[in-house]
Parts: C-alpha cells; structure tokens; sequence
C-alpha cells in the first residue's frame, strides 16, 4: 500500500519539485519504505510516491516507474493480485515481437506494460485487485487517474488556484500553496444526514473524490476550463473526461438474468470463490494475519485462512470494559476452536480520549463512524506483529447483513398503511420512554428468544425506528431515513443545500426487483466504499499496514449478485448462504446470536468521562462565533442525551467530530 499525489498545471513562485516533494512527504505514514517524485517541468506536470513495500521489497519496484518504451510513468496505490497471470497473458499476447523483459517482480512494472500493449481501460478491465492510480501519457500528453471497482483505494483530486492536483489524502493537497479551498456548507449538510462524506464530494470546495470505477482523463485544456458541472460519470467537457470503466449498476442489472438458484450449487461456488480470492490475497513477501471479530463476515474469512494455512494464522480483535459492547470473548472462542494465533486489546474511555485529538489527522474531513476508534486501536496492534491483515468488510452489503434489509419491509407492512398523524402520534409516544426504560421492559421478552435472535440495545433500536417512521411515504423513504442521522440538515447547517446523491428514488429502484437488494445496492454504493472502507483505510495506513478485503474481488461480488435473495434472507437472519460455509469449519453454537456490529460505547462515554470534552465543543457561544451550525437543534439534542432522555449519540458525534476537525485547521 502506498500514497499518491500529483500536479498539472502552472505553479506561481514555487518550484514543482519543491512543492511535489512537500505533498509527497506529508504522506509518509502511507509509505514509509521508499519515496520519489518525476517531473517534466515542460509539460507543467509532477508525480510523486511513497511505498510501503509488500511485493518486490527491492528497488525495481521504485515509483514513480516508467513503461519500458518510456511512454509511460505512473504511480500506484493498492495491489494487483492477479500480476503474474498478466505477465502470462502478456508473453503470450506479444511472443511474435519483441520478448518481453522484467526489472523484477513488482505488480507496477507488470501493470505499466499491460498499459503500453492494451492501454489504461482494458487494462484495468483485466486486472483483479485494489487500486488507486495516476498514469501520464508522455506521447498524448494525457493525464489517466483510475480508482478500483469498490473503492477500497482513495484518490482525491481538484483545481487549486491554476493547477489540477491529486493525491490519496486531502492533507497532501492542502500542501499545495495557494490551496484555501473554503469548506463546502452544502457537502456539510451532507456529511450531518450520513456520519460520512458521500462520493464524490469532499469538504472542501471544488475538491472531489474519483468514485469507485472510474476512469479520470485529463488533457491541457482542462486544467484552464474546470467542468461547469459536479464531476458524476458520465461527463465529457473541455477535455474533462470522466467515464465508469465498471458499474455495479449494470452488474446488478445483469446478473438478473443468470441467477444461481440451486442452493448446494450457490454455497460451493461462492466457497470455492472465497477460497481462491483468500489465495490471492494471501500472497506476499511480509509478514500477514487478520482481523477477527467473531463475526460471521471475520469468521469466515479466517475460516478459510486457517484451512489453507500450514501454520497458525495470527488475528487480532479489540474487546470494551462494557459488557454489553464487548464481542472480545467470542472472536477468542473461534480463534481458540480454529487453532489461530490470537491476539486481543481491551479498550478504556481513557483510550478512547487519548486516541481522539489526533483523529482530524489521520481522516483529514469530517468522519463520524465512532467505530473509527477501536478500528486505529486494532490496526495500531496488528502492525505491530505484521504488514498485512485480511477483513471481512463487504459482507453485510453482498449477503444481507444488516437489520435494516430483513426489518424494514416487515415493519412497514405492518404500519405504512396507518396516515401520517396517527404514525407520529405512536412515535411520540415511543420515544417519550427513556431507551433505558425500554431496556428493562423488553429484557423478559428477549430472554425467552433463541440466541440468535435476541436484539441488542433496544430502546435505541425502539427510539430511532420510531423517529423514521413518522414522516415516510413509502419504504424508499424508510431506507433513506434509516440512513440519515439529522432528518433535515440543512436545517441545522446555515446557508447549506444539500446537493444530490446517488439516495434517490431512482438509484434505489435500480437496486433490483427486491427492496433488500435495493437497499444493499444503495449501501454498496456508499455506505461501504464512503463510510467502512475510508474508515479502515485511513486507520491502517495511519500506521503502515494494508488491509486486504477477500469479498470484495470483483469475481465474488460479481457472485454474490447472482445468488438470489432467499439464499441471503431467511426467517429474519442474513447471510444464509455464508453461514453454511462457516458452519463446515466453526460449530454453529459459536456464531448463533444477535448482529452486534462493532458498536462502540460512545454514547455512555459523552455522559461520563467525555461530558465537559463534548460539553465545550457543544457550546452555544461557540457553535454561534464559529458560524457553521444553528446552535438550537444541537443544543436541544445534546441535553437529552446528557439526561438520558434520548440517545443522540450518532447525530452529535457528526457535530463533535466536525467541531474536532474545524479546531484542528486552525493549528
């Protein structure tokens, strides 16, 4: 795993090597092995890497590399798992010509020649793997910026002053010198609604993220004539060319037609793909391990590892002092079953505080998933004993996992058809009870369900359904409530509007014929590349480590989409058809229980250790001097929290995160 960065464009009174050494270098952290920058002062453009060296620890595989014909330079974030099946595929495809001939064995060089045979596209198109990359056209003087198929790689781009910038963080391009790009109210409000900043927007003005799959050119004539219009694939303006080489959209579309309704064929194709995908991903010449959080996404993952491993596969989990967030104990009761080498950390609030204040640093925006903090904790363990460590991110969103997808169209059956006041009149009187009220009412009632189908943290379950389902009109309208964390925030945020993202009607339809599918479309959209992917890749190279993501090669999404919806859902349960596989290798007693997430206690922290912390970036004096916010809704939250009349953890840890973030760039 590496960090990126680059410029094309005119720079005044400053050197382009300084300057693109100075944004290389703020990337460290991304890769601390190996660095460089290339320049053609001619052609006004600069690229610069940092490496983290995973695959050819030598210096063949120094960036930023040219082609062998020295057409091409690029620079490459991510890893290409399928290389040395390219290479094949080269040798064959150009045995009549010249032979070809490697510096070493660094998935790099191997895409910079497939690049100068089949060009960027088809050889994106070919390769399996995880990616953010920048390739310079030395001969069309095209600048090429790639991002893989789920967005498992960052790349940021945008115009400061008069150049065109790049870069796999936003701390790189605020290196640039002119860069005072003003926040963007509109994308705030954004970020109030979802916890995260949704594609492609970023915090900042006229700073944008490439979206998953897709294809950036860029020529000359753009770097003067920005697109008039917020870059959404497809668009082409003023040499500005943005276009999908990969859509989920017409995966999903697709995959309708050849669907795998056999259910013993279903379960041994997708292991065999998981198996082969676990393969690939475990190739490297550093040391390697996995997360494990004794779920069934983790579980499976090392599952397969531990098969196919001839020594003890090292994983790692982070456990909570209070009992009812901790899942510590049972990753360490599949870890001891399995045979894995395992490793735990139990976090204090204390951890919790001190990992805080450098937060606004290691995600650059505002981010509010309070996950984020046990997931540095676990990442800051796990390099310790290694370079790189397997996830099984991505599984909620291709086998059903969250509660929303098997919860939301029973709950809507049951009171859509009621109107609107009688709707709210019920949900007022639901969240009049305190969460702990509803706690201790349900606590019989749980006790007498199976296992696995006891809820957690119901009165929060209770408050926040019942808040949604006051004003919705349809299950459309659920999902997107489900999702958003302030109703109505620009409202909240002054002088915002919110702009459009893919949450409309139209791309929810698009999902499928099945609701479910289509609130797992919209996830795998954004939720998971925005929110869970930014969240642990940040983390991670924070401290030098790459993740790898077995359910995200392509193939086994492209799978997951064939295998139809009741081989996902059933008798209210996600993940049927991946609980199968994981019951072959770990005992059923072992995994049968209620979706914890990785649910952090934040919410009980805010009314203890953390109050006066939160209680100061809260205040109303300052949430009026600083200008971003209207201080009442927030107020009025806050102190409901603090009384324990209502649990407004998510929404005001979006205001405390940004208040964090805003402090800090004032240092």
């Amino acid at each position: 795993m590496c960090g990126v960065t680059g410029i094309f464009g005119p720079i005044k009174n400053d050197s382009l090597k300084d300057v693109a050494e100075l944004m290389t270098d703020s990337l460290v952290h991304r890769g601390p092995d190996d660095d460089g920058v290339w320049l053609d002062a001619d052609s006004r453009i600069a690229l610069g890497h940092r490496r983290l060296s995973i695959l050819d620890l030598s210096y063949q595989g120094h960036q930023p590399m040219l082609s062998s014909d020295d057409r091409y330079v690029m620079v490459f974030n991510g890893e290409i798992y399928n290389h040395l099946e390219l290479r094949n595929e080269l040798e064959k495809e150009s045995a009549n010509s010249a032979p070809q001939s490697w510096r070493g064995h660094s998935d790099t060089e191997t895409l910079l020649a497939c690049i100068s045979l089949w060009g960027v596209k088809e050889t994106l198109e070919r390769s399996v793997g995880m990616f953010a990359l920048a390739v310079w056209d030395r001969l069309e003087r095209q600048l090429y910026l790639g991002r893989d198929r789920m967005g498992e790689k960052p790349l940021y781009y945008g115009w400061v002053g008069s150049a065109f910038v790049f870069a796999s963080e936003l701390k790189a391009l605020k290196c640039f010198p002119e860069f005072a790009n003003p926040v963007d109210r509109n994308v705030l409000a954004l970020y109030l609604r979802y916890c995260y900043v949704p594609s492609p927007y970023s915090i900042y003005e006229n700073i944008f993220k490439l979206q998953p799959g897709c294809l950036l050119t860029i020529a000359d004539q753009a770097i003067k004539n920005p697109p008039s219009a917020i870059p959404k694939a497809p668009l082409s303006e003023n040499g500005f060319i943005l276009d999908r080489w990969w859509s989920l959209e017409s995966l999903v579309s697709d995959s309708r037609q050849n669907q795998i309704t056999d259910e013993r064929t279903a379960i041994e194709m997708l292991e065999t793909g998981l198996i082969e995908s676990i393969k690939l991903q475990s190739i490297a010449d550093v040391p390697l391990g996995a997360f494990l959080s004794g779920g069934i996404d983790s579980s499976s993952i090392v599952s397969l590892m531990q098969q196919h491993s001839s020594r003890p596969v090292k994983t790692f989990t982070i456990g909570f002092e209070e009992d009812r967030y901790n899942e510590a104990v049972y990753a360490k009761n599949i870890a001891k079953h399995l045979g894995t080498e395992h490793i735990e950390l139990y976090m204090s609030s204390s951890d919790a505080l001190s990992i805080i204040a450098d937060l606004p640093q290691i995600y650059d925006e505002p981010f509010a998933d309070s996950s984020q903090i046990p997931t540095h904790l676990v990442c800051c363990q796990a390099r310790s004993e290694m370079k790189v460590a397997l996830s099984g991110d991505g599984g909620d969103e291709l086998f059903g996992g969250y509660n929303r997808y098997f919860w939301a169209q029973r709950i809507w059956n049951k009171v859509g058809w009621l109107p609107k006041p009688l709707r709210s009149i019920l949900s007022n009187i639901i969240t009049t009870i305190p969460t702990g009220s509803w706690d201790s009412l349900a606590k019989p009632f749980n006790a007498c369900l199976p296992l696995k189908k006891r809820q957690r943290l119901i009165g929060d379950k209770a408050h926040k359904l019942a808040s949604r389902l006051r004003n919705v009109n349809d299950l459309a309208e659920l999902y997107y409530s489900l999702v958003s964390e302030w109703e109505d925030p620009a409202k909240v945020v002054l002088n915002a509007k919110e702009p459009t993202t893919v949450f409309d009607k139209q791309s929810f339809f698009s999902g499928g014929k099945e609701n479910e599918h289509r609130m797992m479309y919209c996830d795998a959209m954004t939720y998971l590349p925005d929110d869970i992917l930014c969240k642990v890749d940040r983390a991670a190279m924070r401290v030098g480590l790459e993740t790898r993501v077995p359910f995200l090669d392509h193939r086994v999404v492209e799978m997951a989409w064939r295998i139809p919806l009741n081989l996902k859902i059933r008798n209210g349960q996600g993940k049927w058809v991946l609980r199968q596989i994981l019951n072959k290798y770990v005992p059923q007693n072992l995994i049968d229980r209620p979706k914890a997430g990785f649910a952090v206690p934040v919410g009980e922290w805010l009314r203890g250790p953390l109050r006066d912390w939160a209680e100061a970036l809260l205040d109303e004096s300052r949430l009026k001097r600083e200008g971003y916010f209207d201080p009442k809704p927030i107020r009025k939250k806050w102190v409901e929290h603090k009384t324990g009349a209502r649990n407004w953890t998510p929404s005001l840890w979006t205001v405390i995160m940004f208040q964090t973030w805003i402090e800090s760039q004032k240092t």
